[in-house]
């Protein structure tokens, strides 16, 4: 459980960003190592043209192949709901399928209707999603590996565990960061510092960028530029490694 509450002011900074500009900040703590964290690419952006979705983990596993033993389908949904009080801000639904291969979607229009009412900012899951244009209308964020068009045996087996999703295991009360480039997990220790961070690293990339807005470009130039932008970002390292 991430055992640093964000402000809702700091949410909203970090929402400000992309999600490649959250990683390159984050490496700069020098806190994990720069190939861990992140989820690969079977975790795919269902509305690529949202903004950016931050929010805490609320974990659950997924089957769909097989009927449930007990409980019936969409069992633990009203419990799954209830766990987003226990987080410290907004919940991002974070599922694992358990199947293998994905047997059917882990989600469609009434489950995000649902989850954004009681507050949830969106959803990740390692299986596959379905209802896109209704979802979409929503304005909820969603990530999955694919899409299918049946719901098969939908039932929730444990809630609040760790979970395997993209490669990585995401804790119940993770901060997540997600766009169209992909989602990251947001290390508690840092997670108040990283807004700034992020601004400026926007702004150590901003001097090379500017350097080709300039029209008279040279090697040496773009030498020079990118050291400059090498000075600030190891300036903002020194100065996070001090304040840690």
């Amino acid at each position: 459980m991430n055992n640093k509450t964000l402000s809702d002011k700091d949410l909203e900074l970090l929402r400000q960003y992309d999600t490649p500009t959250v990683c390159n900040a984050i490496e700069v703590f020098n806190v994990r190592p720069r190939n861990t964290g992140y989820m690969d690419s079977r975790i795919k952006a269902c509305f690529p043209e949202m903004p950016p979705m931050v929010g805490y983990a609320s974990t659950a596993t997924f089957r769909s192949a097989g009927q449930p033993a007990a409980g019936g389908d969409y069992a633990n949904f009203d419990q799954q709901i209830e766990t987003f009080g226990d987080l410290p801000g907004p919940a991002v639904v974070v599922f694992q399928d358990l199947d293998d291969p994905t047997a059917a979607a882990t989600f469609g229009e009434i489950m995000c209707t649902t989850y954004k009412t009681f507050g949830a900012v969106g959803l990740v899951t390692s299986g596959a999603a379905r209802d896109l244009d209704q979802v979409r209308a929503l304005g909820f964020p969603a990530f999955s590996n694919g899409t299918i068009c049946a719901h098969g045996y939908v039932h929730f087996l444990d809630l609040q565990v760790a979970v395997h999703v993209g490669g990585i295991t995401v804790y119940h009360g993770d901060l997540l960061h997600g766009d169209c480039n992909g989602v990251t997990t947001i290390p508690a220790e840092i997670a108040p510092e990283l807004p700034h961070a992020c601004a400026e690293f926007v702004a150590a990339e901003e001097i090379i960028l500017s350097y080709f807005k300039d029209g008279q470009v040279t090697s040496q130039g773009l030498n020079e530029a990118r050291a400059e932008s090498r000075e600030r970002i190891t300036a903002l390292a020194k100065q996070v490694k001090k304040k840690g």
